[in-house]
């Protein structure tokens, strides 16, 4: 483990980055397939791909400095350029704003192509997560003294404590998720494939929370755990609408 792949005097390749940029390649292919199989422009999917990548890096710093105000009070543009402070919810939600203004804008915004959003999304999250394992940049869990427990004393926040290796708990669960979400795509009615993916990751993220460092705000519960019940229940309502409805154009 180590935060760095590459350095050559002052050139430095960082290990997150890249595996965010691969996420990223892996991500906008399995998009493009997808238009492709829906019938919608595979061109149209690039640009939203990045419109895309653009609105998750400013909502990821927007949610982390509002989960954490102090660092960004006491160090604001330290805290906005940092490496750390990725927070995925605020990537979610900031590059979700950006592809509904960018479907809508192409005329697009219709329940299949959100719905070839969703394996893609589960895609880029999975390269994310390996990205924060390799790097160590302080996404692992609590201490633990299961046999798999395992030690980041190399990562950017490094631990010689023995800690619950959440990073690979949520790759496997985007493993999961993905297969079942590319198991079932064009089997179910338009829209219901978005619906279920928001279930299913608001299930996952609300699991492993128990496990990771982040900070309890109400009900013993934390914000990212908040953020799941309600992504949840937006899915089932997705789930639900979609049942008689087809359609979110107008």
């Amino acid at each position: 483990m180590s935060p760095i792949l590459f350095e050559y005097g002052p050139l430095r390749i960082g290990v997150y980055g890249t595996m965010l940029a691969v996420g990223l390649l892996f991500a906008s292919w399995v998009l493009k397939r997808e238009f492709r199989r829906l019938a919608l422009d595979p061109a149209l999917s690039d640009r939203i791909a990045f419109a895309a990548m653009i609105g998750g890096i400013v909502g990821s710093k927007i949610f982390h400095v509002l989960e954490y105000p102090h660092p960004f009070i006491a160090d604001p543009f330290g805290t906005i350029f940092s490496t750390l402070g990725w927070a995925w919810y605020g990537g979610f939600l900031g590059g979700a704003v950006i592809v509904l203004l960018a479907l809508r804008r192409h005329n697009a915004l219709d329940w299949p192509a959100l719905d070839a959003f969703a394996p893609a999304l589960v895609v880029g999250y999975f390269f994310g997560r390996g990205g924060c394992e390799l790097s160590g940049d302080g996404c692992y869990g609590t201490p633990t003294d299961l046999p798999w427990g395992k030690t980041y004393s190399k990562g950017l926040v490094p631990t010689f404590e023995v800690v619950h290796p959440t990073p690979i708990y949520e790759m496997i669960q985007m493993v999961c998720i993905f297969g079942i979400l590319w198991a079932l795509r064009g089997r179910l009615r338009p829209g219901v494939t978005f619906g279920l993916y928001l279930v299913l990751m608001a299930l996952a993220r609300f699991v492993v929370e128990f496990a990771r460092l982040t900070p309890e705000v109400f009900l013993s519960l934390s914000v990212h755990q908040w953020v799941s019940i309600g992504l949840a229940l937006v899915g089932l309502y997705i789930i639900a609408l979609c049942r008689n409805k087809n359609s979110i154009q107008g």
